[in-house]
């Protein structure tokens, strides 16, 4: 097991789960996860002569969880991820690596502080720049105008997503794991009216290897104690999250970057819109190095460890 930390980074303190020692890596998880979504990376990557530290975000798990929703614009989390930084390395620049909601957030990171990161890898979402537009304005064109059921939309009300995944957490990450990950069976779950709640039409898990019970033990614990509205309050911010990331707009993200996806995750082609992330990511990361991996939904580095640790630890000891 690793060492555990509750690091004060100022506004909020986060629990890391710290492993080795040598050149600080940053792992930061997404959307309902937790520190321990890397549980499979920590200890390789350690062992290839890194400080592995795995944080809980703020409002998730052992971290801090603030109540207005402003606490939870990516301005705020990235002054987090340099507060760990400035802890663990204060010499030298972090890498970062982060996964779902917590690839946009290294993107960002290293993208408006690359004093503070020599390196960024994102799994599962692409980097495509500081937005042009909110998101809202983009899902509201595209689904919500069309009668169109969206996920992001449905998160948007406090208290409604909450209501929903509170009254059973087990239920709800395992199903939502399941929809989305490599082994679903073909199935048009996602396409429903404007309405519905998240769950309505979602196929029945079922077991798949990368998920024990005991993994569901730990995640409905850690989501019994903290709540959702934390994690929930993340996507109510996209308005905030453009309006700070104007002055980056046009700008490329100049370090290293690895980007992994899975040909099964819809976020790898940002929901269709992008049927080639790699090259899409070229034109605002031209040091990116990319990998599509085949049979691999949205869970990238819980569904296929072995693959994602073989490709992360290489360009760790690359840099």
């Amino acid at each position: 097991m690793p060492e555990f930390r509750l690091i004060d980074v100022g506004e909020v303190a986060l629990r890391c789960a710290i492993e080795g020692t040598g050149p600080l890596v940053i792992m930061v998880h997404g959307f309902p996860e937790s520190w321990y979504s890397w549980r499979h990376q920590l200890g390789p990557v350690a062992a290839a002569g890194f400080t592995a530290c795995a944080l809980d975000v703020r409002g998730y798990g052992g971290s801090d969880k603030p109540h207005d929703v402003a606490a939870y614009a990516m301005e705020r989390i990235v002054v987090d991820l340099v507060g760990v930084a400035d802890a663990l390395q204060p010499d030298a620049p972090a890498i970062l690596v982060g996964h779902d909601w917590g690839a946009p957030i290294v993107w960002n990171s290293a993208l408006t502080r690359p004093d503070r990161f020599s390196a960024v890898a994102g799994l599962s979402v692409p980097f495509s720049g500081a937005p042009q537009r909110p998101f809202t304005e983009v899902f509201r064109e595209h689904f919500t105008a069309k009668g169109r059921f969206f996920y992001q939309e449905y998160f948007q009300e406090p208290g409604v997503a909450e209501a929903e995944a509170e009254a059973d957490p087990r239920r709800f990450i395992e199903t939502m794991m399941y929809s989305i990950s490599g082994d679903v069976p073909p199935g048009a779950y996602w396409d429903k009216p404007l309405g519905a709640t998240f769950l309505e039409g979602l196929p029945e898990p079922r077991p798949v290897p990368w998920l024990s019970e005991a993994d569901l033990d730990y995640y409905e614990a850690e989501f019994k104690a903290s709540g959702f509205r934390g994690p929930l309050n993340r996507y109510r911010n996209h308005e905030r999250d453009y309006e700070w990331l104007r002055p980056w707009q046009g700008r490329t993200l100049d370090q290293p970057c690895l980007f992994i996806g899975g040909d099964r995750d819809p976020a790898t082609t940002l929901f269709g819109a992008v049927p080639d992330p790699v090259a899409m990511m070229r034109l605002f990361a031209p040091k990116v190095e990319g990998h599509v991996l085949e049979g691999c939904g949205h869970w990238t580095q819980q569904e296929k460890p072995e693959e994602v640790n073989r490709l992360l630890v290489d360009w760790l000891r690359r840099l």
